[in-house]
């Protein structure tokens, strides 16, 4: 049991450190959504160009760093759901490995359409 009272209030301390830590941050942003694989590489190109161009800077003003600011959370949205259908994807694929294993054409067909849609999206 004193383990147990230890490990929670270590816990509880350190989450009140995350929070303590997060007031001193700057605001936070939702930026662009990325509801489909589609939009979120598009989001995730165009983010990371103009990522990129404002990285070119000599040096870095107070308003080029709350912009990136911003941008970053229109690339960590992107990177989620990209990170989410790559995880469908592999899930199709396996799919399409396990049918081609048991003879199943029915399967290696639906599920490797559903993944090479997906997969075109990021590689065309």
């Amino acid at each position: 049991m004193k383990g147990f009272t230890m490990t929670l209030l270590a816990a509880l301390l350190a989450t009140g450190t995350a929070v303590a830590d997060d007031n001193d941050r700057p605001d936070h942003f939702d930026g662009k959504p990325a509801e489909t694989l589609d939009a979120a590489v598009t989001n995730f190109s165009e983010g990371n160009q103009r990522l990129a161009e404002l990285l070119a800077a000599d040096e870095l003003t107070e308003e080029q760093l709350a912009e990136i600011h911003q941008l970053s959370y229109t690339l960590e949205n992107a990177l989620g759901k990209i990170d989410d259908e790559v995880d469908a994807m592999a899930e199709s694929l396996e799919k399409v490995h396990i049918g081609s294993e048991t003879m199943a054409p029915e399967q290696v067909a639906d599920s490797g359409q559903t993944y090479l849609e997906a997969a075109q999206t990021l590689v065309p």
